[in-house]
């Protein structure tokens, strides 16, 4: 009788290892997300001085003005499926941080640091769109990029590039 208690508790062992193994990779996206200070630049309010913490990663109404090329606004990073990547991939997500071209093959512009990111190990690149897809969605529209000669209609920071 023996060896069959010890079987089935090692049945049940085994059956905890892949929720132990998903949440240190949630936990581990959670990590990535901070110290890649993503709620830096993703999250309402942050550069008006009060992130909105109730809506972490939910893009800003704030945008960047890159001389030459335009404005453009840190998007919703929620699963959110009409405002945010609720239909993107985690392969998509991977993409687009790692080299900086989205699922519709749009490039981001340079003050997303994907050459940085690019250096994401393959487990940390997953864990990391894995945590993004894991979070609540949250509804926030963000302005879209405005072009260089059009008129923007949120406000936006200028970035100077170095001479």
């Amino acid at each position: 009788m023996r060896p069959i208690i010890w079987t089935a508790l090692a049945a049940c062992s085994l059956l905890s290892v892949p929720s132990a193994f998903a949440q240190s990779q949630a936990q581990r996206g959670e990590y990535l997300v901070t110290i890649m200070d993503c709620t830096g630049c993703h999250t309402p309010g942050t550069f008006l001085g009060k992130p909105d913490m109730q809506r972490p990663l939910a893009g800003s109404e704030v945008g960047f003005q890159i001389p030459g090329l335009g404005i453009f606004y840190p998007p919703n990073l929620t699963p959110d499926p009409e405002t945010g990547l609720g239909k993107w991939g985690e392969a998509d997500i991977i993409k687009a941080v790692r080299t900086g071209v989205r699922p519709d093959g749009r490039q981001l512009v340079p003050i997303m640091p994907y050459h940085s990111y690019g250096k994401l190990t393959d487990a940390d690149a997953k864990a990391l769109a894995g945590y993004l897809k894991s979070l609540k969605p949250v509804r926030n529209q963000v302005p879209g990029p405005v072009g260089i000669n059009e008129k923007p209609t949120a406000p936006y920071l200028t970035v100077v590039m170095p001479q």
